[in-house]
């Protein structure tokens, strides 16, 4: 039997830890163990040979780190030699009828544009060489795996699709508190998964079971999906320079059984720290459990990288300003390539309220692809809402749903056999909740019977594709009165009966009914009261309205959906207040960089500095922006995306300072040295460090990555420095972070070492003698301050 054929209905189990086995096997530290495949291919046969005898059904490929980022040229070669010693491994294990190989692939160890400097495109490249030697070298399935932002996860599962139709899982690392490096939530990275339709998801690494438990849970029920849980052996630890983790066979094996029992899981494993003995007692443990198979989860979500907006629960609002139908300022803005005008609209109704954001740049004489693309990105650099790509140009729509990070709102298609054609194959390979109108080749229908009539048609057309109909939103045509003044109705009914007749969801363009009327306002909330009243789902209105917003709130109040009333509350609580705000007022510097516009914040500047000098804009300013970003940051209510623009606004405002300053040098706070360790090519946190610590006027030397104990020993010496940083992701180089550390001390014995990254625990940084445990950025800022005596 296939793998697919015995996934979702039978216990399966995946294999271990590598990298632990490999180094007490003699990998050195620096080492790459996915050259490990060529130079010792015995050693990685007998390892997969332990698996497969253990009872592991999946057994991953030793190339989670071959990239051309790592290994450059080799890439071929490495997994060409891989996949021969896992089928060399099945075969003396006598598995070749039961046993199945993994393509095994891991993070680039870089962020994406535009947070960092790897362009999209060029990531799903770097996947592709993998699969493509991995597919001709005849691996079973594909797994990607210990991802932690959702942008590179969507890059590697379209490499996959591209160019392969083997079945295809991801296994996702979350921190304690349940969100990945970027800020994706179990529940996001379900819809967005299930949308790109891979075959099975999870979580790996970072953890122990006991700690994963509650995420697997939210997986469970968020995805339809079968779900993989390959957890770690608990905790990393460190004694006389020997990794381990605190978590026996025993004691894991009882926590994986647990979860056996209490989620509708499919799949169960390990990562670092386990080896062919737990898996060996955890599979006999597990299959004394019955099977549960997964279950159908009717879910209608559109995600961001971070946010999830659930459509059924309460009405939801899609701010419809980032359009330039009717809108002169827009227009402008589009012709001129004003994206920071467009990027406050988008900001303008966050703060309203909206939910999602309709993201519409169809003109005359403008690239819409391009734009629409531009347009997206940055505002998804910027804010965290889901935003509706509206286009109905076809190229435009694909641009934009590859490069969407989360699964969007595509609006639209209809009951055309043409449009449906066109729209429903995009659908199907990017995932998206799509907007549907009740219209077909005969027009716009007059009665709510053809409207309903349509709409099953569209439902009908959409499941030849495997499109749910959750994933599916009715229009029901808003068309104005003062042309029908029966259409109100009509759309009312048609409404009512896509929930009561159909199950379905609805959308309206609401404001589309009272075209050619005074007052337009009036109509319009009103309207939106009666059709909410009438289950509409979706809204798309203009938020910045106080009407439609007084409408909204006031509705979802009385019908119990607004949780003691917060929403009501914080709207309204202090009216006076809200009232004097004045619209379209330039924002401060201190707002900029709290937003991460970069452009704004420089300008912001400029207006600063005519009755302020640099460094009281600096501290005034600022530094308190940045703190209340880092505030947010800590507490999880901003992300990673949000804390890194408001960075790059930061140095845009710097720049600018200094340039007034005309050479005077701006007061440095210490200088500090940051490296990945020897061995460690991934530099995502040691780079988001350097930046946070930079804006803060800190002078950082940044030594790079795969950096040898005697460089930074070397350069510690030569510029007498005070505090070092160090940074690994894998366990296999942390023997390299105790090196440094010792180094330092016997040579440079008064530099303090602050340690980080994905493997690291505060236990595991007192075991290998570092001062102190950096969990992010803002905590290593801290650190510094403390360390240079500067007051916060």
């Amino acid at each position: 039997m296939t793998f697919l054929e015995r996934l979702g209905k039978e216990w399966l189990f995946w294999d271990g830890g590598t990298g632990t086995i490999l180094q007490s096997w003699g990998l050195k530290a620096g080492e790459l163990p996915e050259r490990w495949n060529i130079e010792h291919p015995e050693k990685i046969v007998e390892l997969n040979r332990m698996y497969f005898e253990a009872g592991s059904d999946i057994v991953n490929t030793n190339t989670f780190g071959a990239n051309s980022l790592k290994l450059p040229g080799e890439v071929e070669a490495v997994v060409t030699a891989a996949v021969e010693n896992a089928k060399k491994a099945r075969l003396l294990a006598g598995r070749d009828n039961d046993g199945y190989i993994a393509l095994d692939m891991g993070p680039t160890g870089k962020l994406l544009e535009p947070l960092g400097d790897l362009p999209f495109e060029k990531a799903i490249d770097l996947y592709k060489e993998v699969v493509r030697a991995g597919v001709k070298a005849g691996v079973d399935l594909i797994l990607i795996e210990t991802m932690t932002d959702s942008y590179e996860m969507k890059a590697a599962v379209l490499a996959a699709k591209e160019e392969s139709d083997l079945p295809v899982c991801v296994t996702m690392t979350f921190d304690e508190k349940g969100k990945l490096l970027t800020g994706g939530t179990p529940e996001a990275m379900a819809a967005m998964l299930e949308g790109l339709r891979v075959d099975a998801i999870g979580v790996n690494c970072g953890l122990g079971p006991n700690q994963l438990k509650p995420f697997v849970e939210r997986l469970c029920d968020a995805s339809s999906l079968p779900i993989i849980v390959n957890p770690n052996a608990g905790l990393p630890k460190n004694k006389d320079g020997v990794d381990y983790y605190d978590m026996g066979p025993e004691e894991f094996t009882d926590y994986m059984a647990d979860i056996a029992r209490t989620c509708d899981v499919a799949v169960l494993g390990g990562c670092c720290g386990t080896t062919p003995d737990y898996i060996r007692l955890e599979k006999e443990k597990c299959l004394a459990i019955p099977f549960r198979k997964p279950t159908v989860k009717h879910h209608s979500r559109v995600t961001s990288f971070s946010q999830v907006v659930e459509i059924g629960k309460k009405p939801v609002i899609i701010g419809e300003r980032i359009n330039p139908t009717g809108k002169k300022k827009f227009k402008a803005a589009l012709k001129e390539h004003d994206i920071n005008y467009i990027l406050s609209q988008g900001l303008e109704q966050e703060d309203a309220g909206a939910h999602i954001l309709d993201v519409n740049v169809g003109l005359p004489g403008i690239d819409e692809p391009a734009m629409l693309v531009e347009v997206m990105t940055k505002l998804q650099s910027v804010l965290a809402l889901p935003l509706q790509i509206d286009t109905g140009d076809v190229v435009a729509m694909e641009k934009a749903l590859r490069a969407y990070n989360g699964k969007p709102m595509l609006n639209s298609v209809n009951g055309k056999q043409e449009t449906m054609d066109a729209v429903f194959p995009l659908v199907a390979k990017y995932g998206a909740v799509v907007v549907a109108l009740a219209l077909d080749e005969r027009g716009i229908p007059q009665t709510s019977d053809e409207r309903i009539e349509i709409a099953q048609k569209i439902y009908k057309e959409a499941a030849k594709y495997g499109i749910s109909k959750d994933d599916i939103v009715i229009d029901g045509l808003a068309m104005t009165v003062s042309s029908d003044p029966t259409s109100a109705l009509t759309t009312l009914e048609t409404i009512r009966r896509i929930r009561d007749e159909l199950r379905g969801h609805s959308i309206l363009g609401v404001s589309n009914i009272s075209f050619g009327l005074p007052n337009r306002k009036v109509l319009n909330a009103n309207f939106f009261t009666m059709a909410m009243q009438n289950s509409l789902s979706c809204a798309i209105v203009n938020p910045n309205l106080s009407a439609m917003m007084d409408s909204y709130r006031a509705y979802i109040a009385l019908c119990n959906l607004d949780t003691n009333f917060n929403e009501y509350i914080t709207a309204y609580a202090d009216v006076k207040a809200a009232s004097v705000k004045k619209e379209s007022q330039a924002m401060s510097l201190y707002e900029s960089i709290k937003r991460g516009m970069d452009q704004n914040a420089a300008a912001a500047t400029r207006e600063g500095l005519k009755t302020k000098d640099g460094l009281t804009l600096i501290n005034e300013e600022l530094i308190p922006a940045l703190d209340e970003v880092g505030k947010g940051f800590e507490k999880g209510t901003l992300f990673l995306p949000q804390l890194l623009m408001s960075a790059e606004a930061a140095k845009a405002a710097f720049a600018v300072v200094k340039e007034s300053m005309q050479g005077q040098a701006r007061e440095v706070k210490g200088r500090i040295i940051l490296a990945t360790v020897k061995g460690d090519v991934h530099d995502i946190g040691k780079n988001i460090v350097k930046v946070m610590l930079e804006n803060y006027g800190f002078e950082v030397l940044d030594l790079g990555k795969d950096v040898p104990p005697e460089k930074i020993v070397q350069v510690a010496l030569d510029e007498n420095i005070r505090l070092v940083g160090l940074s690994a992701l894998m366990t296999t180089t942390v023997v390299s972070m105790e090196e440094t550390i010792k180094q330092l001390r016997a040579k440079k014995p008064d530099t303090l070492v602050c340690v980080g990254g994905a493997v690291m625990t505060q236990d595991y940084a007192d075991e290998i003698g570092a001062d102190a445990y950096c969990n992010d950025a803002m905590e290593t800022v801290h650190y510094a301050n403390k360390v240079f005596h500067v007051e916060e």
